[in-house]
């Protein structure tokens, strides 16, 4: 069972008496721990040394009215207690080095004692978490008399819902943390940046399993990872990051990865091995790829989600493991999608979000490749910048059509790293970024990109290409190709009206071509070069 522990400050004033007449007045720390259905098993007083005879007496008394609280004292020094800001950084420093115990001690904090500001500055260091626990406040009793009551006391579970302005001074803490997850980047994108705070507000405030959708390299490994640092930073989590690709573990080592197994367990097997759930305990557990686990895997799993507990492989002892999990999938793991387990999936959907590939967050390219440089240059310990033209042409292609981005992040963090390693006296020119394109291009089109929206793009200009009608964009197309094979224009026109003009009597290949490319605004001569990068 927990052990019940109050952190409050020592009442200067309401606190004090040393005749036998104090035990008729209601003393806030004293009456604490006078309630029958009450027991405080440990007292956390904070106070400045100059009150130290007051301290004595207050310890003698609570030992008087129940022998089993221990009361501990804590010197916290500032001028002034009235001003907030020193009041509040004594606090946070005292929160930030005190011992939590969150699994063995449940934790209150007195806000009777104290001056108004110093009740405030626990509460908000209570709401954000600094202070791991729950509100109490207490009240004298209706009458005063000699009964010596207790009088009442109120534990507060914060719901921030129905404190909007006490709320909004952590507005700053909030978009902090949500930076932190963006690592940093000003991004633009209205749908990520809304989805970052939704994130940014279930990761501090719940243990339940996330899982991330995307397209591989749309960031989710770099996510999970920026989640578990925010929450280590709250002291949400005690334990490890742990991270593993389901796609690159099958069967038996499945198995023995993430539940681990006995020595003896198969073949190979020389000595006992944990396993990742239990290397996760107080921590986060990341599956990347989680659509490719098995199905034993996958039902194992569950239990260990649901009962905190699993069987490593070989073992006839249950292991137990409380971490959080969080869930990464290419994939659509909905019914008939494949064959993950439905009740696995109801119970680590409660929270899904879908990170968008890089192509749908033009707005957000230019941040990214800055960051991308930055990082370069922070790993490398040098500095790295585009000259102006070099700059521009490889942005003006980056949000063009023209660019795929098939692996996401991937591919850009991939990009800038080949132009910085090649770039000439810290900055990257024109030539190399012409190279770098050309070969983002070619890598696209070997992995099934279609290079035929190229040469449209190349011969009509991005805009244009965009504005075809479905109807026209094949015939243009082939016309073009031809267009591209041949060196003349009535050698053109003989390929593309071979049939047709068997039947005129005057042949007019070359002007029939001509009227065609008018049609949308080209020449003769545009069909024979692309536009320069």
């Amino acid at each position: 069972m927990k052990k019940t522990v109050v952190i409050g400050f020592l009442g200067t004033v309401l606190d004090a008496g040393v005749s036998e007449a104090r035990w008729s007045r209601w003393r806030p720390s004293v009456s604490l721990c006078q309630h029958e259905d009450f027991l405080v098993d440990r007292l956390e007083l904070l106070t400045q040394k100059r009150f130290k005879k007051l301290s004595h007496q207050i310890e003698q008394d609570i030992q008087t009215v129940s022998p089993e609280t221990q009361t501990r004292f804590h010197n916290i020094q500032f001028r002034n207690p009235w001003n907030l800001e020193e009041v509040y950084a004594a606090l946070h420093d005292f929160s930030r080095s005190y011992a939590f115990d969150t699994d063995k001690e449940d934790y209150l904090i007195h806000i009777t004692t104290g001056t108004h500001v110093a009740q405030i500055c626990l509460y908000l260091l209570t709401e954000s978490h600094y202070l791991p626990g729950k509100l109490i406040q207490t009240s004298p009793p209706v009458r005063q008399d000699r009964d010596n009551r207790p009088g009442t006391y109120t534990i507060i579970d914060l719901d921030l819902s129905k404190y909007d302005r006490i709320a909004s001074r952590f507005r700053k803490e909030q978009i902090e943390g949500v930076s932190f997850l963006k690592s940093g980047i000003e991004t633009k994108n209205n749908y990520f940046n809304q989805l970052m705070e939704r994130i940014e507000k279930v990761a501090i405030a719940s243990k339940s399993p996330i899982l991330l959708m995307g397209p591989t390299g749309a960031g989710k490994s770099q996510l999970a990872k920026r989640i578990y640092q925010l929450k280590k930073t709250r002291r949400q989590v005690e334990g490890e990051f742990v991270e593993i690709n389901c796609a690159t573990i099958r069967g038996e080592a499945a198995m023995s990865a993430l539940f681990g197994h006995i020595k003896g367990a198969f073949t190979g097997a020389m000595q006992d091995r944990p396993g990742l759930l239990k290397k996760a305990h107080k921590g986060i557990l990341f599956l990347d790829e989680i659509g490719e686990l098995g199905a034993d895997e996958q039902a194992m799993l569950l239990r260990a989600l649901e009962e905190k507990t699993f069987l490593p492989l070989g073992a006839d002892k249950e292991s137990s493991s409380d971490f959080q999990l969080i869930a990464g999938t290419n994939k659509n793991l909905q019914k008939g999608a494949g064959d993950f387990r439905e009740d696995l999936l109801a119970r680590i959907n409660l929270w899904t979000f879908t990170l968008p590939p890089l192509r749908d967050r033009k707005e957000d390219i230019e941040p990214n490749i800055q960051y991308e440089l930055d990082e370069f240059s922070r790993l490398n310990n040098t500095h790295v910048t585009f000259n102006k033209e070099a700059r521009k042409a490889f942005l003006d292609f980056a949000v063009s059509q023209r660019a795929k981005w098939d692996g996401n992040f991937r591919d850009l963090n991939a990009a800038i790293n080949r132009m910085a390693t090649l770039m000439a006296g810290g900055r990257i020119d024109l030539g190399i970024v012409k190279e770098e394109i050309d070969r983002l291009i070619l890598s696209w089109t070997k992995t099934g990109d279609s290079s035929e929206d190229h040469l449209m793009i190349d011969i009509l200009g991005e805009e244009k290409a965009l504005q075809l009608d479905l109807f026209d964009k094949p015939q243009l197309l082939k016309v073009l190709q031809v267009c591209q094979s041949t060196k003349s224009m009535s050698d053109a026109g003989r390929i593309l009206f071979a049939k047709s003009r068997t039947k005129k009597k005057t042949l007019n290949d070359a002007d029939r071509l001509r009227k065609y490319l008018a049609k949308f605004g080209l020449t003769w001569d545009a069909t024979q070069t692309t536009t320069p990068l």
